[in-house]
């Protein structure tokens, strides 16, 4: 783990993504749901039915769904309870009684609500929802503790700035009686506009918390530190002379055999860009990491994850993209160098899914990951289940 974030690197802009000779992974796409609503807004993974085996969850603009392992019937959580659009989802047993909740995101064009889902008597019945607060443009959300409580917060990121000059990265704690009580919110950043998403990670292997964000500012991270909350830039982001074709919009964090880690973005937001950020081998004071663009010419990139999808120890790119005309789908990037500048590129699917989210997770239970998608313009909602 890197020990500080006071490093710098030289801006590397060119493309270095080969095709792979052999396709290295093998996947049986199998359609989940081919008609889940207008735009399947996210997915994410979770026990619902206390089996031991993880579901699917979909959020679509009004409703949000979940589907059993391993037959993958829907079941219907809620349905046209919350301000249109729902956006943005995060599981956690909220409320303590074993069971699996969720926090989700609605309204968010409009007016930005803050909801957590609690399940009745039975799962066949519709979810109560329940409010936590409002935060105009929310557009993501993650449970982590940044706070160091020693419980999870809800950390949520809306898209625009709607209070002063940036977004308000806000935590929200869960209270004693999240029902009846007030969940106390701490503002982590309000300096950073066009907040597409963010991530949490222990950044610098101190055991706290950190924050990296995606924004028109490009790479940043925010941490905690005894003299309050820290900002540190380490990535420009795409360059333009439009502000709003400036900077990234997805973002994720992995590593790869060597130890070495990589910060995974999209450039810039809804961008065209696959890009790689790897910490310089000189240190200097403005702490820029070399910016690595693996891959380009994309129309509308918006869904980022990195895993160890091949199981060889070094985590690989997912990256879901939803307007290319004709080859809008998934595709997975494999790191081929030790410095991670070099990537090879192998298309999982072409065509079948205007990706807007996914997620890698095994759902099968062989020990081989899998990658989840849900689609914007196609509507579906697909599992590609990784084979021998």
């Amino acid at each position: 783990m890197h020990k500080s974030c006071s490093i710098v690197g030289i801006v590397s802009v060119f493309v270095v993504t080969t095709q792979a000779s052999e396709p290295a992974l093998r996947f049986t796409a199998k359609t989940i749901d081919g008609n889940v609503g207008k735009v399947c807004y996210a997915v994410t993974t979770a026990d619902v039915d206390n089996d031991g085996k993880r579901d699917i969850v979909a959020v679509t603009e009004n409703r949000v769904l979940w589907y059993q392992n391993p037959s993958w019937k829907m079941h219907v959580i809620i349905e046209d309870q919350t301000p249109l659009d729902n956006v943005c989802i995060a599981p956690l047993d909220i409320d303590g009684d074993g069971s699996v909740d969720f926090a989700l995101g609605a309204g968010w064009t409009k007016m930005g609500t803050l909801h957590w889902l609690t399940r009745g008597s039975s799962l066949n019945e519709k979810w109560t929802v329940h409010s936590i607060g409002e935060e105009k443009w929310t557009h993501r959300m993650r449970f982590a503790d940044v706070l160091g409580k020693g419980k999870p917060q809800l950390v949520v990121s809306p898209l625009n700035a709607t209070v002063g000059d940036g977004v308000r990265l806000t935590a929200f704690e869960i209270p004693a009686d999240p029902r009846a009580d007030r969940w106390p919110a701490t503002v982590l950043n309000a300096e950073l506009n066009r907040m597409h998403n963010h991530w949490h990670v222990d950044f610098d292997g101190d055991e706290k918390i950190d924050t990296l964000t995606s924004s028109r500012e490009g790479v940043n991270l925010i941490r905690r530190t005894a003299s309050g909350w820290h900002r540190a830039r380490l990535g420009t982001g795409a360059e333009a002379e439009e502000p709003n074709q400036s900077g990234a919009g997805e973002i994720k964090m992995g590593i790869l055999a060597s130890g070495k880690q990589f910060i995974a973005t999209v450039e810039p937001m809804h961008g065209h860009s696959v890009v790689v950020y790897t910490a310089p081998q000189q240190e200097s004071a403005d702490g820029m990491w070399v910016r690595h663009v693996i891959d380009t010419d994309f129309k509308r990139g918006h869904a980022l994850w990195t895993a160890d999808i091949d199981n060889d120890g070094s985590n690989e790119i997912a990256f879901g993209h939803s307007d290319t005309p004709d080859i809008f789908g998934v595709i997975v990037y494999n790191c081929t160098s030790d410095d991670g500048a070099v990537w090879s590129k192998q298309v999982v699917d072409a065509g079948g899914i205007a990706t807007e989210a996914l997620l890698v997770e095994d759902l099968t239970g062989d020990g081989k990951p899998d990658i989840v998608a849900g689609g914007r313009a196609t509507h579906n909602v697909k599992l590609y289940i990784q084979q021998p």
